[in-house]
């Protein structure tokens, strides 16, 4: 998570961005939890679903 978290608050990507490497059921080979993601971007993680 430290390289994730160091590359957000140095805006290397985008709390969009950063969405991509959480890990879910569509996504098992993420590398960080929906948990850490609110941790380092203050922001729920949301799946978006689709319509």
């Amino acid at each position: 998570m430290n390289f994730w978290q160091i590359a957000f608050i140095s805006r290397w990507v985008t709390s969009e961005q950063l969405r991509i490497v959480v890990k879910t059921d569509a996504n098992p080979f993420g590398e960080i939890t929906p948990e850490q993601y609110k941790e380092i971007t203050k922001q729920d993680f949301e799946t978006q679903a689709k319509a």
